[in-house]
């Protein structure tokens, strides 16, 4: 066949080596570079034919959690996301709770009934007042807000969603030190709770050879 003839290219167009020096000589990824869309205009495919222009949160419904370590693990703080136990528990299936805002952390175990029975109260307060629109305008599905919900629903932006209340110091109380708080040795109370912990196996042992002793000895008489 024929050799194609080659095409001409645009004198004003830089060449793909220069363009590559020039966003590199910028700071940017030669190769990650796309042209920008213009202020305001959606994205294309972002929503199908039909459906609402529904508001979404800035962040998502987090879990209360402690802090590791000793050292921390007094502090509570919002986590990663509830745990697939905690959202058996408050009745939201798994697969659903990342759809309507819930964060959702599968690595994180529940090692306390406390915790868990919190972030279900947590997760029954955020669902009471969820408002889900729906996805298309006119056909709402179970579940769905009602026309008179959406209508007064307020959407919560650039905040976290329920956030962790700090429990308020109490008063102070003023005590008298008596003479038994003056004699408490703490340190020597410390160190005798780790040892009588570290010695209840040996002493559970020796009780059980001195019980089986004391037998052998009454078959002997």
């Amino acid at each position: 066949g024929r050799d194609a003839a080659p095409q001409q290219r645009d004198p004003e167009q830089p060449l793909p080596q220069a363009l590559a020096r020039l966003r590199r000589a910028q700071g940017q990824r030669p190769d990650l570079v796309q042209p920008a869309r213009p202020q305001g205009q959606p994205q294309e495919g972002s929503r199908g034919e039909g459906e609402e222009d529904v508001p979404e949160a800035d962040r998502e419904a987090e879990a209360a959690v402690h802090g590791q370590t000793k050292r921390y693990n007094a502090k509570v703080k919002l986590g990663k996301g509830f745990t697939l136990e905690e959202l058996k528990e408050a009745g939201v299936p798994a697969k659903l709770a990342p759809t309507i805002g819930i964060a959702v952390d599968h690595r994180r175990t529940n090692k306390s009934l406390e915790s868990l029975q919190g972030n279900v109260r947590r997760l029954k307060a955020y669902m009471s007042k969820l408002v889900l629109f729906p996805r298309k305008a006119g056909k709402p599905k179970s579940g769905d807000a009602s026309a008179e919900e959406i209508k007064t629903a307020t959407q919560l932006a650039g905040k976290d969603i329920m956030p962790i209340k700090k429990k308020a110091p109490g008063p102070l109380q003023m005590v008298t030190v008596t003479a038994e708080m003056k004699d408490f040795n703490a340190y020597q109370k410390l160190r005798t709770e780790q040892m009588n912990r570290r010695m209840v196996g040996p002493r559970h042992k020796r009780a059980l050879e001195e019980a089986e002793a004391a037998k052998e000895a009454s078959k002997m008489k």
